[in-house]
């Protein structure tokens, strides 16, 4: 049965801390769980609704919109995979109340046996939850990889996004920029027009002085 409530815990690792305590020692509501992830899942498309929206008054309308899929996206896979871990543990949950009522049932019905049988029947049964373990921990070994697939698939199209983003801001700032680069042009040759103006003035020959009045007859 140790192996069992081991599986459990394996299959739980994509919960919150706390439902995964929780859930080792039986204790959670798992349809309670479910109908909190359904609420998350309507907040998460209600808000991607209203970005969107958001999205098309901005300037670098696909950018935005990459973004807001990229975190829809994520938060969706997220809730994908606390539902697979809950389904995981119900099924386990069922299995081994199953199993329990066999064994009881087949305990009930068979005669007493042997020292020998009986430990063969502690061996099988420890077989049985040795192989329902080992699948537990391929299937959660097998989310982990996919689930790390899938983060650098999404960072990389993140990268993707925001670099877009850039170039569509710099194609925005493109105009302004060769205008300013014109302007200071324009500027740079009105101060050197000035300049040889200024030097062609200094360099003119100066007229000849006036000549001086005449002198005045003495008085008799």
């Amino acid at each position: 049965m140790k192996k069992i409530v081991l599986a459990l815990s394996m299959a739980l690792a994509s919960l919150p801390l706390w439902a995964q305590s929780n859930a080792a020692a039986g204790n959670t509501d798992l349809e309670a769980e479910k109908r909190r992830l359904s609420s998350e899942r309507e907040v998460i498309e209600k808000r991607f609704v209203e970005e969107r929206a958001a999205c098309y008054k901005k300037f670098a309308v696909e950018g935005c919109l990459q973004e807001s899929r990229s975190r829809r996206r994520k938060e969706t896979d997220n809730i994908k995979r606390q539902e697979t871990a809950i389904n995981d543990i119900q099924r386990q949950r069922s299995g081994a109340a199953e199993l329990q009522k066999l064994d009881q049932k087949a305990a009930a019905q068979r005669p007493v046996d042997t020292p020998e049988k009986q430990q063969q029947s502690i061996q099988d049964q420890k077989d049985r939850e040795q192989r329902a373990a080992d699948h537990a921990a391929s299937r959660a070994s097998t989310a982990a990889e996919a689930a790390e697939r899938e983060r650098q698939f999404q960072s990389k199209q993140q990268a993707h996004a925001d670099e877009q983003a850039k170039a569509a801001q710099r194609r925005a700032e493109a105009p302004e920029a060769v205008r300013r680069f014109q302007e200071k042009q324009r500027r740079a040759a009105e101060h050197k027009a000035n300049l040889e103006r200024q030097n062609a003035n200094r360099d003119k020959p100066r007229g000849a002085p006036l000549p001086p009045p005449p002198a005045e007859p003495a008085k008799p």
